[in-house]
């Protein structure tokens, strides 16, 4: 008999929490799909600049000639980790790429959230295009020979040859970004990497999760060099630079509304739908159960028991 009650307690909790969990998905859905009606020409402007960036790439391809490699300290200090090895620093990066896409997409599940997917990409989508606007000057004012195996001097792949029609330059294929020779400084992982880990440093909650972050960056950028996919210069000036336009944007942007502090409005009979919503949005459902206050003192919540500065756009 305690068993059978068991079981029925628990698939009472799990049909709960599964409703709980719907509803606050549906809300979600709603209140995204709202902001990105409002914010789309940032999100589709930010897509074309990639779109762009990769043609820019592509494009000084033609111009790369192969030849002997330049000196380089990183090269001395360490060692090469050989073709058959070069995976492991894409490894790295496509785990930090993954990870952050994955965070960002959190408030739609968990009940604990910061900030809205839409104004984050908006936010992440400036960081990427003021930098690879950057890089593209940088890396068409000077072609230096690549150092990557498949760039050196006697491979097949380290020139194209001249284009037959239109339709190659403007066609983007996955053997062009991942082949691509010329694009040297500064390097576009590590802008990708630290444009993400920044972000989630200001808007993330998990201090590990974080150091981790930072840990795994540094790993990625003696890796390149170990792998011969970036000269030490590539990656030096993508750290400063980085950092440095994320800054500058940063402090030109609005912050983001605030989703942690719990709104004590009167609850009339018009106003119940919209305060319920705003609760399963802001982490708290409709069950009493589930609600408990939200710490806030001047703009800054408690993580890990600190406090930490909050941080949004609105709208951008």
């Amino acid at each position: 008999m305690a068993l059978v009650g068991t079981d029925k307690d628990m698939s009472f909790y799990i049909g709960r929490e599964a409703s709980k969990l719907w509803k606050r998905f549906c809300a979600e859905v709603t209140t995204e799909i709202n902001l990105l009606a409002e914010n789309w020409k940032y999100i589709l402007g930010g897509l074309i600049c990639q779109y762009i960036h990769g043609l820019a790439a592509r494009g000084v391809h033609y111009f790369h000639r192969p030849g002997p490699i330049l000196q380089d300290v990183g090269f001395y200090l360490l060692p090469e980790l050989g073709e058959d090895r070069a995976y492991i620093s894409e490894t790295v990066f496509t785990t930090i790429f993954l990870s952050f896409v994955l965070w960002t997409f959190h408030p739609f599940i968990f009940k604990t959230k910061k900030m809205y997917t839409v104004l984050i990409w908006c936010r992440v989508l400036a960081f990427l295009v003021g930098c690879q606007f950057l890089r593209i000057l940088t890396f068409y004012s000077t072609q230096l020979p690549g150092p990557n195996y498949h760039c050196r001097e006697g491979s097949k792949l380290a020139t194209l040859p001249p284009p037959d029609n239109i339709l190659q330059v403007l066609l983007i294929v996955p053997r062009g970004v991942l082949y691509g020779c010329g694009d040297l400084i500064f390097s576009s992982h590590m802008i990708f990497s630290l444009v993400f880990v920044r972000t989630y440093q200001k808007y993330g909650t998990r201090r590990f999760i974080k150091q981790c972050a930072w840990l795994a960056v540094i790993s990625q950028s003696l890796l390149i060099i170990a792998s011969r996919k970036h000269y030490t210069v590539d990656v030096v000036v993508a750290w400063y630079t980085v950092n440095l336009v994320v800054f500058f944007i940063d402090k030109t942007l609005p912050e983001l509304p605030d989703r942690t502090s719990a709104l004590l409005l009167p609850v009339t009979k018009d106003s119940k739908s919209k305060e319920e919503n705003h609760k399963l949005l802001n982490g708290n459902s409709g069950d009493p159960a589930e609600w408990r206050p939200r710490t806030q003192i001047n703009g800054k919540i408690v993580e890990d028991g600190k406090t930490v500065h909050e941080a949004v756009i609105n709208g951008v």
